[in-house]
């Protein structure tokens, strides 16, 4: 069985790494997504529409119509005319204008392209049925030793039927767990107002770290619940830890246990020194959070930083920064960038020259018509000479795969997402957006996808405190037109 990569080794080469070539057990080539019509990567749910018949599917844990999760730029282009693609092409899945190969069976060999493992209970259900297959698929090599006429389909490989083919991919939500310690050492997901995560006592003055409720605990009830993906914000420097006794590693490898769906990890990707001196590079402490559960890592200041140095440079990396070592080593779907933009209002364009500047929805506190979004450092408490575009498009030259899109001003607001902004982002890059900050109901929801085209939106207040819990959000977007992906059964693995 091959996963993703694994199963694009099997074919005869890829775009990828052009002069290396493949295994050549599947006839075929790899070839990158066109970015012009759509976000590259291919990240998020999508369907797998089986070629090959139910039976064959379904012997492979695979169900009619079910949503896989999928994280990839590059994939085989599935060719109905192909004698040789029919047979071993399993099942494929439209993005945008492209139809590609989503999964593989000939004998023995069975891949995906798409990462079971992180697709819900339906995924872990063809990872059983792969293991649980084993005298089959030995039966099945033994029946396809065969001979066949050139240029003519075997005996036992299908017909193809094709189905009418149409782009499936679904919006995702994801669930956002702020982590820290509180006062008793213990770490709790909290959540601030304006950034402020401690009660507010009577009379004034702060009290205990706001708690609702353990990580791992809370990651489990939003998988169940139906989160696309669950993203872990570290907001505890753990200063005083070596590297490799970090609480937030231990919180990934039990979250792992029990969630199969993608996990983020933000704060704290950069370089790192530990108490006795060692420093590890943003490299190695990205390692250490993929092998505990880790997906993806999200880079804050340090992605502020590298873009300043970006364009200091002329327009260039240098190889150096957390983004660049990070993608080049696992891939540039492994790196989001968090973004924490505040507006700056002004009269004009012109009182910004060097800035992007927008029309806002609501005009400012002094009737000001224009505004520029300022990228800041240290969680929003330091403002940088660098503006959100600039940002975006500087860490997506330097590798970057997505973008958490945050907002400052609507943090903790309820009042929806700032949709001029995230607007404003989606059409400066092509690769996959996420709006946070703002949601206060379902229909917020609605709007962002509606208005935006964006790819995800991440909420977490409203959900912790069941406010509007998940599954509400994901009933008004059906209604309402917007394609999701339904909430697996837990019952599917019994």
């Amino acid at each position: 069985m091959g996963i993703c990569v694994g199963m694009q080794t099997l074919f005869e080469g890829s775009d990828e790494t052009p002069s290396v070539p493949g295994l050549g057990v599947i006839p075929g080539r790899v070839r990158l997504f066109d970015a012009t019509t759509k976000a590259v990567p291919h990240m998020g749910w999508n369907t797998a529409r089986t070629i090959q018949g139910l039976d064959r599917a379904s012997a492979c844990g695979l169900e009619a119509g079910r949503a896989y999760y999928f994280v990839h730029s590059f994939a085989v282009p599935f060719d109905k005319d192909s004698i040789e693609g029919q047979e071993w092409a399993l099942t494929t899945t439209q993005y945008g204008d492209q139809v590609f190969i989503s999964s593989v069976r000939k004998g023995n060999v069975f891949c995906t392209q798409f990462h079971p493992e992180k697709s819900g209970f339906a995924g872990v259900n063809v990872l059983k049925a792969f293991l649980d297959g084993g005298a089959e698929a030995a039966a099945a090599v033994q029946q396809q030793q065969e001979s066949r006429v050139p240029g003519s389909l075997s005996i036992h490989a299908p017909t193809y039927v094709p189905e009418p083919s149409h782009d499936e991919f679904t919006k995702r939500i994801v669930a956002c767990l702020d982590v820290r310690t509180n006062d008793q050492g213990d770490l709790v997901v909290t959540k601030g107002d304006q950034y402020d995560v401690r009660e507010q006592q009577e009379g004034g003055g702060s009290g205990d770290v706001r708690n609702l409720g353990k990580p791992v605990d809370l990651a489990r009830r939003y998988f169940e619940e139906g989160a696309d993906e669950i993203t872990f914000l570290n907001i505890t420097s753990f200063r005083n830890c070596p590297l490799l006794d970090m609480p937030m590693l231990e919180v990934l490898k039990r979250a792992s246990e029990t969630v199969f769906v993608p996990l983020t990890i933000g704060g704290g990707i950069k370089d790192v020194i530990d108490p006795d001196g060692k420093l590890h590079p943003a490299l190695e402490v990205a390692g250490e959070y993929f092998r505990s559960g880790a997906d993806k890592v999200s880079i804050g200041s340090d992605a502020v930083y590298a873009a300043e140095k970006y364009y200091a440079l002329g327009g260039r990396g240098d190889g150096t920064s957390a983004i660049e070592t990070i993608a080049h080593a696992y891939g540039s779907q492994a790196v989001v960038i968090s973004v924490d933009p505040k507006k700056v209002y002004v009269n004009s364009p012109a009182d910004a020259p060097t800035h992007h500047v927008i029309e806002p929805l609501q005009p400012g506190p002094n009737g000001e018509k224009y505004c520029w979004y300022q990228c800041t450092v240290s969680g929003g408490r330091e403002g940088r000479d660098l503006d959100v575009r600039q940002l975006v498009l500087a860490c997506q030259a330097l590798g970057a795969g997505e973008i958490l899109l945050n907002s400052m001003d609507q943090d903790g607001m309820k009042q929806g997402y700032d949709l001029a902004l995230v607007q404003d982002v989606r059409t400066a890059v092509s690769i996959p957006v996420i709006a946070s900050s703002g949601a206060g109901n379902a229909q917020h929801f609605v709007d962002v996808f509606q208005k935006t085209g964006v790819e995800a939106a991440l909420a977490a207040g409203i959900f912790h405190r069941r406010e509007v819990p998940l599954e509400e959000v994901k009933d008004t977007l059906r209604q309402n037109g917007v394609r999701i992906r339904p909430v697996d059964a837990p019952l599917a693995i019994a």
